[in-house]
């Protein structure tokens, strides 16, 4: 028995091999070889054996929830900068529309006043007589009340013109003053875009790993749980037996998901309703109830009861998936045209794609939750169109959804 024993645990050495490569600056990457149902019968005939077996799968399990962990860690630290980075580009650049619609007005002024002193000057010229010269109205026949009377009147439009000119000239001023501003904005604004851009590709790259690392943990924990069961209880349990168990509770999660519906109302443009609910903040600025100060509201936010489902907004490849600071967990979905969706506040473990992934409007992409700066269950949805943020309301109303 010694001998069986021994030999089985020296079978087992090479099976329990854990090899952790670390990556610069990211989530060490696990990599293991599990034991197989067959292992765990043949290590159940010896109780050293057994006991090997036993302390590989619990280390191999804390192994893989240290490597999940450390992933999602990561994961969270750039989903967090990404945030900060995509944030303050969205205000510089919500900032920026809004100074450019001053500057079309102020333009707009300054045009006006430009042309109301070229009417006036026409007045001049003709109440001169053509002349342009005080000397020969002065000189002009007539009484001596109508000379004064046509002076008076020349005097006051003399007057007039000079503030037309001087008010059309600060409006002009102000007009140029405005457009300077834009132009530092813009410039501003570019930076600002290349730092997001940057950090959107680190938040990618760590939200990939913390999802494999959190695949290869749901996977094989479930598992060497079970096989842990049998080592420790001694019971009788197969890999058939293990199967027929996830058959069954992969059969309910799929009867769930379908008891909670097929998908969103997709319209005759394409575009489909994210989420039910009840309308709470809009899009624009307001005073934030978590940070207690007048900021940016990106979207609109739609309220409902946790684990509710929110889908695709339209047909799409998924950007981003993952932990994005005030919004939680997060998903962006790119669209044909220049259009971007944003769902934030997705409960935990609630996000259902990855990056990269083809979605179709009214795909069930993810569940309310109430993650990040939240203060109840909600789905915040944002949209962007060429980068730009925009109300989603009105965006969505042209495309044939009411949201809410």
């Amino acid at each position: 028995m010694r001998a069986i024993a021994a030999s089985v645990v020296l079978a087992l050495l090479p099976v329990g091999a854990i090899a952790v490569a670390p990556a610069a600056d990211a989530a060490p990457v696990v990599r293991m070889d599990y034991p197989t149902w067959a292992q765990v019968q043949q290590a159940r005939q010896a109780e050293g054996a057994t006991q090997a077996l036993v302390a590989q799968i619990q280390a191999q399990l804390a192994q893989l929830q240290a490597a999940s962990q450390a992933a999602q860690a990561d994961a969270d630290a750039k989903g967090d900068a990404y945030a900060k980075a995509q944030e303050a580009y969205d205000k510089q650049d919500y900032e920026t529309q809004q100074l450019e619609v001053k500057v079309a007005a102020a333009k707009k002024d300054a045009d006006a006043a430009r042309e109301k002193a070229a009417r006036m000057v026409a007045q001049l010229s003709k109440t001169n007589g053509g002349t342009g010269s005080t000397a020969t109205l002065l000189s002009s026949q007539g009484s001596a009340d109508g000379q004064l009377y046509r002076l008076q009147a020349y005097n006051t439009l003399i007057k007039q013109s000079q503030g037309i000119y001087d008010h059309a000239l600060q409006l002009q001023k102000t007009a140029q003053s405005l457009t300077d501003q834009a132009a530092v904005k813009k410039k501003l604004l570019a930076e600002l875009q290349q730092k997001a851009e940057a950090a959107l590709a680190a938040a990618q790259e760590a939200a990939q790993k913390a999802a494999d690392a959190v695949d290869a943990e749901t996977t094989h924990q479930a598992e060497m749980q079970a096989q842990l069961a049998v080592l420790t209880q001694q019971r009788e349990a197969t890999e058939a037996d293990y199967q027929a168990g996830e058959i069954a509770r992969a059969a309910a999660e799929a009867a769930r998901r379908a008891a909670m519906g097929q998908g969103g109302r997709v319209s005759s443009s394409g575009w489909a309703d994210p989420a039910s609910g009840t309308l709470l903040d809009a899009f624009g600025m307001r005073f934030s109830p978590t940070h207690f100060r007048w900021q940016l509201h990106s979207g609109q936010d739609i309220a409902n009861a946790c684990g509710t489902p929110i889908y695709a907004a339209a047909s799409g490849t998924v950007k981003y998936a993952g932990v994005y600071s005030d919004l939680g967990n997060y998903i962006t979905i790119t669209h044909d045209g220049g259009y971007v969706t944003g769902y934030g506040h997705i409960i935990n473990k609630g996000i259902l794609v990855r990056i990269g992934q083809h979605v179709d409007a009214g795909q069930q992409i993810a569940r309310i939750g109430s993650t990040g700066g939240s203060t109840g269950c909600h789905l915040h949805f944002s949209v962007f169109v060429n980068g730009s943020l925009t109300n989603p309301v009105p965006f969505m109303r042209d495309r044939g959804v009411t949201l809410g």
